[in-house]
């Protein structure tokens, strides 16, 4: 099981490596993910984190996790009221 990082660790560093191999930060992750990217394997294709050693897959996927969950949910748009 994944150990789980304290969320005070990425809030404070602004500028926090995740992937050393490919050179991806904290911050182009968050950006990607408030861009649509849902999922390891998109993060991977759009950015190279997670496509050597493997070792940052688990702080990524926390962070794309944590981004979507801060998200609000979209409201359905109603044609008629009621």
């Amino acid at each position: 099981m994944a150990r789980r990082l304290p969320r005070h660790f990425l809030q404070r560093a602004p500028c926090v490596y995740v992937c050393l191999c490919n050179g991806v930060t904290e911050r182009q992750i968050r950006e990607v993910a408030e861009a649509g990217c849902r999922t390891m394997s998109e993060l991977t294709m759009r950015t190279g984190c997670g496509a050597s050693c493997g070792s940052c897959i688990d702080m990524a996927t926390q962070l794309l996790d944590e981004v979507h969950a801060s998200r609000p949910l979209p409201l359905p748009v109603l044609s008629h009221a009621a």
